[in-house]
């Protein structure tokens, strides 16, 4: 064994923690993920993604950083040259650092930034699927292709890390790896034999939003645009079903590096963590997709799957001790035994990984939208002030974050039995998760929890002090030097 143990980081995209089997939800079908947390690893039920879409919960996740703190709250202001992230850091501390081409966190047009983090990166070639695979015409904002021939997406990746794993020697410097996947991220599309390993009778009943109350501008807005009101419930139960086979595709890709990994003989020697960015509405509310300040469980709460290397205490098994996704940062330079470059706000899960039952975290948080002055941080204007064309995909999605009131800044608070929502604009929200745990009724006005609401602002304002900003590590002079004064080249 290495010094220090490898590191090995499975990321797909756009995965709820309720599409595994170990949280009991009866149609998934995830066997490699089922044993892996029933006999090496602690699985969380409550790990929360600190933003619901891709680029700043990644950004949070790979720092230990909230999104407030630098601005990374929006999909299109990436990392920049400056800025410590886990991979840079490990590089620095002697790690070998691998990655595929999916990027989602450091800015690909900075020249020279990305030699700066890795040492290796895979691109493969990107045809990924073949036969038929368009969205249905009639609801073009659907995000629905269906059942195809053949999907080949991530799988030249997964490969590639599998053949970079079996090449890893125990004499080498150690190795990071990180493989970030697209499945199960829209378009709802699978072959046949996903398809058939969800039985449609075990899906459980989507989340009707006429059977709700007080929901999000946002929700209402994306509902308009994407206009799928005459999408029929079997229509609705097919994109729960293929978002739950793309999740077996994603447990088959992770046996195929868990058994790379063991042919290696470096299984033992490796942390490995498995972690999602965010999840998917996946025709919860009557929408597909996610949204950038919609914070239900749906979207917010994530698999988070953490493997020690050996040697080291772990009680395996599902733990419901609150965790954020900055902790993953915080939990990797742990074991790697490195310390951190810059302050950070993410706490290790050693002491929940060596016993289920500690807790490290009594409240979590997640943040997401705009201030109405930022007009340059929607993906509507992007496009100018026409705005996207309407040909496009994500067309209704872009078209509802136009709107400043549904596209509002908004934080999360929970500790797992209550939730609250506070926006700049609109309505906040309030949810009693053990008598509502779909959410769907926001109690905001109800005076039985006017107390418990009060405490959770208090809590919040708190945790905004605490995390609102950090203090450079490096002293700067006063007095001006000749260097100062010489131009730079």
């Amino acid at each position: 064994m290495t010094e220090k143990p490898n590191i090995i980081i499975i990321n797909p995209d756009e995965m709820r923690w309720n599409t595994m089997g170990h949280m009991g939800n009866p149609a998934a079908s995830t066997p490699r993920l089922d044993a892996f947390a029933e006999t090496e690893a602690v699985s969380f039920e409550n790990a929360y993604c600190q933003n619901p879409v891709c680029v700043p919960s990644r950004c949070s996740f790979l720092t230990g950083l909230y999104p407030h703190v630098n601005g990374h709250r929006t999909m299109h202001y990436l990392m920049h040259d400056g800025r410590d992230t886990l991979f840079a850091e490990l590089r620095n501390a002697g790690y070998r650092v691998w990655m595929n081409a999916r990027n989602d966190f450091i800015a690909g047009n900075e020249p020279g930034l990305m030699a700066t983090q890795f040492d290796e990166i895979n691109i493969p070639e990107r045809a990924l699927m073949t036969g038929k695979h368009e969205i249905i015409r009639d609801f073009p904002y659907s995000h629905f292709i269906g059942v195809i021939d053949e999907v080949k997406t991530d799988m030249p990746d997964t490969l590639a890390a599998c053949e970079r794993i079996r090449r890893q020697k125990k004499d080498d410097d150690p190795l990071c790896l990180f493989i970030g996947w697209m499945n199960p991220h829209v378009p709802y599309v699978t072959d046949k034999e996903h398809y058939d390993r969800i039985n449609p009778d075990k899906i459980e009943p989507r989340v009707r939003f006429e059977e709700t109350k007080g929901k999000s501008k946002m929700i209402e807005k994306l509902r308009e645009f994407a206009d799928l009101g005459k999408f029929t419930e079997e229509q609705w139960k097919e994109v729960q079903r293929i978002y739950l086979a793309q999740c077996s595709y994603v447990d088959d890709m992770f046996g195929m590096i868990i058994d790379a990994l063991k042919e290696a003989d470096l299984y033992d020697d490796s942390l490995i963590v498995f972690l999602s960015d965010h999840g998917d509405f996946a025709a919860d509310f009557g929408l597909p997709e996610k949204a950038q300040n919609s914070f239900e469980d749906i979207l917010t709460k994530v698999p988070l799957l953490v493997k020690p290397p050996k040697g080291e205490k772990t009680d395996a098994g599902v733990t419901k001790s609150l965790a954020e996704l900055i902790d993953f940062y915080a939990t990797v330079m742990d074991y790697a035994g490195v310390q951190p470059g810059h302050d950070q706000f993410g706490r290790s899960l050693r002491p929940v990984i060596e016993n289920r039952d500690e807790t490290v975290r009594n409240y979590v948080y997640s943040e997401g939208g705009r201030r109405p002055c930022e007009k340059q941080a929607d993906e509507y204007h992007k496009y100018g002030e026409d705005g996207p064309p309407r040909t496009s995909d994500y067309w209704a999605k872009m078209n509802a974050e136009a709107d400043d009131e549904a596209h509002a800044k908004g934080t999360m608070i929970t500790d797992g039995t209550y939730k609250y929502v506070l926006r700049l604009n609109g309505d906040d929200e309030f949810y009693d998760l053990k008598e509502d745990p779909k959410e769907e009724i926001n109690q905001i006005d109800n005076e039985r929890y006017a107390d418990r609401i009060l405490e959770m602002k208090l809590e919040m304002l708190r945790w905004y002090q605490e995390t609102c900003d950090t203090v450079q590590r490096e002293f700067d002079s006063r007095f001006i030097t000749k260097e100062s004064l010489t131009p730079k080249n």
